[in-house]
């Protein structure tokens, strides 16, 4: 059997995980999982159905009648490409609203864990390293300042021509931090043998870096 190489990045909204998630899969030429993607998914099911997340019986049926899956670089909602409606404010809000429902999270784990157990990957989240890779050979925290991460947002908006407050932004990301990692099931927080990686002053290509030099000595 193929040695697996399963690489968990973790750390808080605009940290700049999916690019080096990305970036590293390409270089090793193995799958890439954004789990956030999945998670955005679900949440604009939510909010085109309008229900009410909290309302657990409409969430229960929502997610009995709801697939998700990631090929190919792209998220699909009931088979619908959606990687060109998950990225607005609304469903970023919504989905830290909803990634934090037990309910939720069960049935994206489930999936995420079995892709984990049959190949190598690159998977990029919340909770990769402390709860859905646990064994993974290599695990990071990428993190930068909240400011930092809110004009890297704030710039991806303006390339997309959406409107945008950065001090509104990064109000949101404070939020956001707040929520995920006081959460009551599988907060945001590093994992004890991850490598925690500072990107507020680093280039791209820096951090790509820093991680290749662990990466090879696995």
């Amino acid at each position: 059997m193929e040695k697996l190489l399963r690489i968990a990045i973790d750390g808080p909204s605009g940290a700049g995980k999916s690019t080096m998630a990305k970036i590293l899969a390409k270089d090793l030429n193995i799958d890439y999982i954004d789990t956030g993607a999945m998670y955005r998914a679900i949440a604009l099911k939510i909010f085109r159905t309008g229900i009410d997340p909290n309302n657990a019986e409409d969430l229960a049926k929502l997610l009995k009648e709801t697939d998700v899956d990631y090929s190919k670089g792209s998220v699909f909602l009931d088979g619908e490409n959606v990687d060109g409606f998950i990225r607005t404010q609304e469903v970023s809000e919504m989905a830290s609203v909803s990634s934090a429902i037990p309910a939720v999270r069960e049935k994206l784990v489930a999936l995420q864990k079995a892709m984990g157990e049959r190949k190598s990957l690159v998977m990029d989240g919340r909770d990769i390293g402390t709860n859905v890779l646990t064994g993974a050979e290599c695990k990071f925290f990428l993190t930068a300042s909240a400011h930092v991460r809110a004009l890297r947002r704030a710039k991806e908006y303006e390339e997309k021509g959406l409107p945008c407050n950065v001090e509104q932004v990064e109000a949101d990301i404070q939020t956001r931090d707040y929520r995920d990692s006081h959460r009551a099931t599988n907060p945001l927080k590093q994992a004890d043998d991850a490598v925690l990686i500072d990107s507020s002053d680093m280039t791209i290509g820096e951090v790509v870096d820093e991680m290749k030099k662990y990466i090879q000595k696995v």
